[in-house]
């Protein structure tokens, strides 16, 4: 288990097979959880977990999906949540972003950093030995205590999924003086979000944008607008009504 409350996790890497399209799946999956690995559906390991899961999803199992795979995203879960295959996790990812990495004939990085609070995901997938900014989350709690992991799924398809390395470093940041009454160990994962990752929808640059309008937000906007046009009406009319007054007083 993992006691440090600031972290950065490197992971060598390397995803690649014969399958071209859409005929290989279905990615990596690494851990930070409350349990050690336990086999399941979500990319080998189990649903319904305590903790931090970051997704390296080569497959789109949704067809009506704008994302570009493979597509990288991040999950905190208190165990309440279900991973949902058939949409690629889209209701309960927390952002994401696209990375070209499968069959590089070069070697892929990517860094977890959690400090703070704050969740950072970062890829070296394109040869160029520097950081790329993929995920970057505030307000995220993670206990202290859970395990590291990494798991892979293939489906019905096929995939090789390499684990070449993963090193851990300790980040020395300052903490506030309240914070040494906390118990690392018994916080619940969760995050701050103002709003729900399910009134997201997702996006081909790995950002989020406003959900589909729904009956009750149509109504809404119309009503406002409706407001708006019989406001700008009676200013009108009363301006209207000035001017003809004012007019008048020339006579």
């Amino acid at each position: 288990p993992c006691f440090l409350k600031d972290w950065e996790l490197h992971v060598h890497f390397k995803i690649h097979g014969a399958g071209k399209k859409n005929l290989h799946g279905d990615g990596l999956a690494l851990w930070y959880t409350q349990d050690r690995l336990v086999p399941g559906p979500v990319f080998g390991s189990k649903d319904n977990f305590h903790g931090l899961a970051i997704f390296l999803d080569t497959y789109p199992n949704d067809e009506a999906t704008e994302r570009v795979f493979p597509y990288i995203s991040a999950m905190v879960n208190n165990g309440s949540l279900t991973y949902e295959h058939s949409k690629d996790g889209r209701w309960t990812e927390l952002a994401g972003c696209s990375a070209d990495l499968r069959n590089q004939n070069h070697d892929t990085f990517l860094a977890i950093r959690y400090s703070r609070g704050r969740l950072t995901v970062m890829t070296d997938v394109e040869d160029k030995n520097e950081w790329k900014n993929c995920i970057d989350i505030a307000g995220v709690q993670l206990p202290t205590g859970y395990f590291f992991g990494a798991s892979a799924g293939t489906g019905d398809l096929s995939d090789n999924h390499d684990i070449i390395s993963m090193k851990l470093f300790q980040l020395m940041v300052d903490h506030p003086v309240e914070d040494d009454t906390v118990d690392w160990t018994k916080i619940e994962p969760s995050v701050s979000l103002l709003k729900s990752p399910k009134d997201n929808v997702d996006d081909p640059t790995g950002n989020f944008r406003s959900g589909p309008l729904t009956g009750w937000k149509v109504f809404l906007l119309l009503l406002c607008a409706l407001l708006g046009i019989i406001v700008c009406a009676v200013v009108g009319a009363v301006v209207f009504q000035k001017r003809q007054e004012r007019n008048k007083r020339f006579y």
